[in-house]
């Protein structure tokens, strides 16, 4: 009689010993690139946020109250009731043509990007379009220069890959210049790629100026490798003045532009998109049908009838106003109840605050402390190029909590720090 195996399946050829009643399942052989991969922390937060009481500073999410339901409703109904068929089928990889060339008027209006050698491709979520550009581009033992601290998803996409995260120092303007330029002359032919989000930086918030985002594309040209500018926050500007993006100083096909309407639609949606040149996209259509043949093409297509049919900016307007709002009242808290030993950037737009500690605090220490208390932060750690380096600064998100939270959650960080200086 076949063996009763895993989760209660019948094999006729078991893969497991079953000795007095202990089960011992194979040794599972992984794969290199991936034995060494972490699960986010990001992630592994959110299974403790069902505390009751629990107050998250953790997750990067848009507010809830900035997704357009009602619009959302009506034009789904209509999709549904008059082109069904093409929301359910399979469809092209590059993505629904309507959403393309929307997306394409939209970028090149708004911030300039994209030419007439550059296309456009569909990606599910943003960080897949940086995924595919590494898989695209790079080899095994390559090196992708980062920001210092960075986005976990995108350092994860990279060394998913195979290849190297390399950081460079993130000072109050964007990466150090000169450092940039050190690694680029040791790295040599295996610097492949310079990863920045030059706009509302995650995890730091920070803004790159003007000034360094032209160093930066000039010192690409000079050690001839690519540019991925991460853009998922660009329309979330609440302050200050905008600064032309990367991609619009463009001359030779350098720049990989990634976007999102996670943060101005629905994160849920998953829906982002890549402009390059039409080279390197055409490779990364090729990853693409691999990974999940297309980006889910009812979504892809409510996008397209919301951009259609409804005012987008003033919808983005409204959450610039929903952010300033929490961003200027989390900095007022921070300016309140923690000691002035604690540093904190003050970002122009965004999700994001990076907090700094004082030297005699352990990191680790005070974030443990913190979940004690029922208020999840992500250390510094998380975003770190060199995983086995140390931090002292945590992220802390203003667009998920409410004002009461914000509130009580900034106090309670406060105190723990003030009995951790005594």
């Amino acid at each position: 009689m076949p063996h009763k195996g895993i989760k209660g399946l019948y094999l006729k050829n078991p893969i497991i010993i079953l000795n007095e009643g202990n089960v011992k399942y194979m040794e599972y052989k992984i794969s290199d690139k991936m034995a060494v991969m972490k699960p986010s922390a990001i992630r592994e937060i959110f299974k403790s946020l069902g505390t009751p009481g629990a107050i998250s500073f953790a997750a990067g999410n848009p507010a809830p109250e900035s997704f357009p339901v009602k619009a959302f409703q009506q034009i789904s109904s209509e999709i549904l009731s008059d082109n069904a068929v093409t929301a359910l089928q399979y469809s092209v990889t590059e993505g629904y043509p309507k959403l393309r060339e929307l997306v394409k008027k939209r970028i090149s209006e708004k911030f300039s990007v994209g030419t007439a050698d550059d296309e456009t491709i569909i990606t599910s979520g943003g960080q897949q379009g940086i995924e595919l550009a590494c898989k695209a581009l790079c080899n095994p033992g390559d090196a992708v220069i980062c920001e210092n601290p960075s986005f976990i998803g995108a350092l994860n996409a990279f060394r998913s890959n195979g290849a190297r995260t390399v950081g460079v120092t993130l000072e109050d303007d964007g990466m150090c210049i000169e450092e940039l330029e050190k690694i680029l002359i040791n790295e040599g032919d295996k610097a492949k790629i310079i990863y920045v989000i030059p706009t509302f930086q995650n995890p730091a918030g920070i803004t790159t100026s003007l000034e360094k985002r032209k160093k930066i594309y000039t010192l690409a040209q000079k050690y001839d490798v690519m540019i991925i500018e991460d853009n998922p926050y660009g329309d979330l500007r609440f302050d200050g003045e905008d600064v032309p993006t990367i991609k619009s100083m463009d001359t030779d096909g350098r720049v990989i532009y990634c976007g999102s309407f996670s943060k101005i639609l629905s994160a849920g949606m998953r829906i982002g998109f890549a402009c390059a040149n039409n080279a390197v996209i055409q490779k990364m259509v090729v990853a693409k049908q691999v990974e999940d043949v297309h980006t889910n093409i009812f979504f892809q297509m409510m996008c397209a009838e919301y951009m259609s049919k409804y005012d987008l900016d003033e919808h983005i307007k409204s959450i610039r106003e929903l952010y300033r709002h929490k961003c200027h009242l989390m900095l007022d808290c921070l300016e309140k109840y923690m000691p002035e030993q604690v540093k904190f950037t003050r970002p122009e737009g965004g999700l994001f605050i990076w907090c700094t500690l004082p030297e005699t605090i352990q990191l680790n220490d005070f974030v443990k402390k913190a979940a004690e208390a029922k208020v999840f932060v992500v250390p510094g750690t998380a975003f770190n190029c060199d995983e086995s380096a140390d931090s002292d600064s945590f992220r802390l998100n203003y667009s998920m909590p409410s004002d009461e939270e914000i509130e009580k959650g900034i106090k309670t960080l406060g105190d723990i720090i003030s009995g951790m200086l005594k």
